[in-house]
């Protein structure tokens, strides 16, 4: 009988909020899973046995009695092999992804046009960005009788611990060049270039936010059917963003593809501690109400975005635990509507009632306004 979910990279960063947030509706069914088992052990101990460790590889083939038993795998590693996810969708094993690997995305879009059955169900696009970028996209499209664009905007603190491989995944997206949608055609750009005002509400205010390599930008413009779709990014510190822009525009940024410098700039980006713990995030759908040209914002602000990650996909999870939902390959926004409200926000699935709310030890506020 399928009881358990399965958190891969379980005892990380993001994945040890996961497991503690599912271990309180599930007790003595969630599993943090990895190739290093002394450090599973070490969490499951210090969570007070409240999840079990579980010594799992994902190059290798799953065992037998892991694909009997598991109901849901979370995947919070990279992954670049669709193998893993394949042979958890042929067991009908719900699979959660909550990396924001566009090289991945692409890759389990493609086996979209494979004929191959499906007994699960793949949700990816689950997190901050992807995740709630996508579902207030959603709400953006749903709130305009046409969209013509979407613009999101994420401001991220520095003063908050990430994790090393979002550390990695960010240092690195700083020296790509990426294909963004506009007018329905793909247009090449580079990362931290093209900067625009956002305004994100609050406290923060207007920022400068740059083009960054979000896998949002790419999948929306399909998903949703908007013609033009982008995200940008800046640091809570705008001398941080002011200079990491300027280091671009004068071409530095490609040192970062040097070995020891690359290294240098992880190590640098993981002490660094000079803004705060928030995150914020900002979305504004351009189009038309009637005959009117109108701009629907929707925002959300709160601190550490390791939480929210979490408290998302921990929701995502449970709907999927609890639900009959279609087979195959999804993304966040295909399967899920956001709902917000005075206590935080939830998911909820499309076409019922049915709710789960993200809960994160930190308050979560949300925002909207319309303009015409």
């Amino acid at each position: 009988m399928k009881t358990d979910i399965i958190v891969v990279g379980g005892y990380g960063h993001v994945g040890g909020q996961i497991c503690k947030l599912l271990a309180d509706s599930y007790p003595g069914h969630i599993y943090a899973a990895g190739r290093n088992i002394e450090r599973a052990e070490l969490f499951c101990r210090a969570v007070g046995g409240r999840v079990k460790p579980l010594r799992l590889d994902v190059g290798k083939p799953i065992p037998k009695q892991l694909l009997e038993r598991a109901k849901v795998v979370i995947m919070c590693l990279d992954q670049t092999a669709t193998d893993f996810a394949m042979a958890c969708l042929k067991e009908g094993i719900a699979y959660i992804d909550v990396s924001a690997n566009g090289l991945f995305f692409e890759a389990m879009e493609q086996l979209k046009k494979q004929d191959v059955t499906l007994k699960g169900t793949a949700l990816l696009s689950v997190g901050l960005a992807p995740g709630l970028t996508n579902l207030l996209s959603l709400k953006a499209v749903q709130a305009l009788d046409t969209a013509e664009r979407i613009e999101i905007g994420i401001m991220l603190g520095l003063g908050d611990a990430h994790g090393k491989a979002a550390i990695e995944w960010t240092v690195d997206s700083l020296t790509q060049s990426f294909s963004i949608t506009e007018h329905h055609r793909l247009r090449k750009v580079s990362s931290f270039d093209e900067g625009k005002k956002a305004d994100f509400g609050g406290s923060w205010g207007n920022r400068t936010a740059y083009r960054f390599p979000f896998s949002d930008q790419q999948t929306l413009p399909t998903t949703l059917g908007v013609p033009s779709i982008s995200t940008r990014l800046c640091f809570d510190s705008r001398f941080v963003t002011k200079t990491i822009a300027v280091l671009q525009r004068l071409g530095f940024m490609r040192l970062l593809r040097i070995g020891w410098i690359r290294e240098l700039a992880i190590q640098s980006f993981g002490k660094l501690r000079i803004g705060s713990e928030g995150y914020a995030v900002k979305i504004a759908g351009y189009g038309k109400q009637g005959e009117m040209d109108t701009i629907v914002e929707f925002g959300l602000q709160g601190e550490k975005e390791a939480d929210i990650t979490a408290g998302v996909a921990a929701a995502a999870a449970m709907a999927m635990y609890e639900s009959e939902l279609p087979k195959g390959i999804f993304h966040v926004e295909q399967l899920f509507e956001l709902n917000l409200h005075e206590q935080g926000i939830a998911l909820r699935l499309k076409g019922n009632e049915d709710a789960w709310d993200v809960s994160t030890v930190n308050p979560i506020q949300s925002w909207s306004r319309t303009r015409t």
